[in-house]
């Protein structure tokens, strides 16, 4: 039995920046093999998105974010040997991961069409910005773009301003909808001996993730107002100033409210018929928070959350990343990994028969380019030599 999930399958990762790199993490993190194959000289953009820097290199922090657990292979995709290259290593692999502008490596005989001739099981996963087909099929794009195109800013933010989420958080859930992609079509692959194309755009997962307020407008037609702190659920969900400190609170259905009420001594709540309900506290809205606002502001936030949990109503403090790390339910959980002295965030999966097995730092630029092409593509040392003299790696 295998001791990861994924061992035997081998990723070839030409991708670069986040989204697509994240998702052969993730694929890394499960037990693939996954050779990321970089510019030689440059490497991946982001490995240049710094500071911040690991300490003693020239390698961002961004990169190595999204790229543990993977071998690096330089090699110029735009020279013909280096098309040579690449073909020997996808037709020694199960899958291909790309995240170039739509069309762009089939110039160099590196599409899908291309690749998949060599070994019809192969499984190639591109991943754009808005996809292989229409009108913007071309255009490149960022993160920032598609949280705009999308409608995530539209629902984020303060009622009169619109607001990007800090983190890239379409590329994040792009990476997690494409490592899912993969394992779906492995999954066929091994039912029916045949591999396929997935063709991920961003502005589409982007899209995807506005789910409930995305079907919120669909059956009401409404366009959903931008609440800043505050959720779309049950009433209360948001976050609450304390007599010193703010904390977040969830009382999404009606027991969890009257718990609340009664943690604040004010079951007098629930006898207003504008709030006895969850959809009369949706309603009313405006009306129950000042008031649930006041009471909160009686007490500090500890006193709060103590209180709070002793009556069962969800709700958590406002951290900071310092006060993230140091929590007793983070460092209990492991979240905070590391790998050859670098501090690693853990992937948060937890499988009893497979699971993820440690991790190898992120590799330097052609740290491993000799011994993969020895490996797959038969690249003798003189060989190499000649290669590396012209630029193809």
């Amino acid at each position: 039995m295998p001791s990861t999930a994924l061992a035997g399958i081998r990723v070839l990762d030409l991708s670069r920046i986040l989204a697509a790199p994240l998702a052969t993490q993730m694929l890394a993190d499960l037990g693939a093999e996954v050779i990321k194959v970089e510019r030689p000289g440059t490497g991946d953009d982001s490995r240049t998105y710094g500071p911040p820097f690991a300490p003693g290199t020239d390698t961002a922090a961004f990169f190595l974010s999204c790229n543990r657990n993977k071998r690096s292979v330089t090699v110029n995709h735009a020279t013909p040997e280096g098309q040579e290259l690449i073909r020997a290593l996808a037709a020694r692999s199960d899958v291909v991961v790309e995240n170039f502008r739509a069309g762009t490596l089939a110039r160099y005989g590196l599409g899908q069409e291309s690749l998949r001739e060599l070994d019809p099981r192969l499984v190639y996963l591109s991943v754009t910005g808005f996809g292989q087909t229409g009108p913007y099929a071309g255009r490149p794009g960022y993160d920032g773009v598609f949280q705009a195109m999308s409608g995530m800013m539209s629902v984020s933010g303060h009622p009169e301003e619109p607001m990007k989420v800090g983190v890239s958080m379409v590329d994040i859930l792009t990476g997690l909808y494409a490592s899912t992609a993969v394992l779906a079509a492995l999954r066929h692959r091994d039912a029916t001996g045949e591999g396929q194309f997935i063709d991920l755009s961003l502005l589409d997962c982007g899209l995807a993730s506005l789910s409930h307020f995305a079907m919120n407008y669909l059956v009401s037609g409404e366009v959903p107002a931008r609440r800043g702190n505050g959720g779309y659920g049950g009433i209360p969900s948001q976050a609450f100033m304390c007599a010193d400190r703010p904390l977040f609170m969830v009382a999404g259905n009606d027991r969890q409210f009257a718990a609340f009420c009664a943690a604040a001594d004010r079951t007098d709540l629930l006898q207003d018929e504008r709030f006895a309900t969850t959809s009369a506290r949706i309603v009313h809205r405006e009306e129950i928070l000042p008031v649930l606002e006041a009471v909160l502001r009686t007490r500090p936030r500890d006193e709060w959350l103590d209180l709070l949990d002793r009556h069962g109503v969800p709700a958590g403090p406002y951290n900071e990343m310092p006060e993230v790390f140091a929590d007793p339910q983070i460092r209990h959980r492991e979240m905070l990994a590391e790998a050859g002295g670098l501090p690693l965030l853990a992937n948060p999966i937890r499988l009893s028969a497979t699971p993820v097995d440690g991790y190898a730092p992120p590799p330097a630029l052609g740290e491993h380019t000799a011994e993969v092409l020895a490996e797959l593509a038969g690249v003798t040392d003189h060989r190499l030599a000649e290669l590396r003299a012209r630029g193809v790696v």
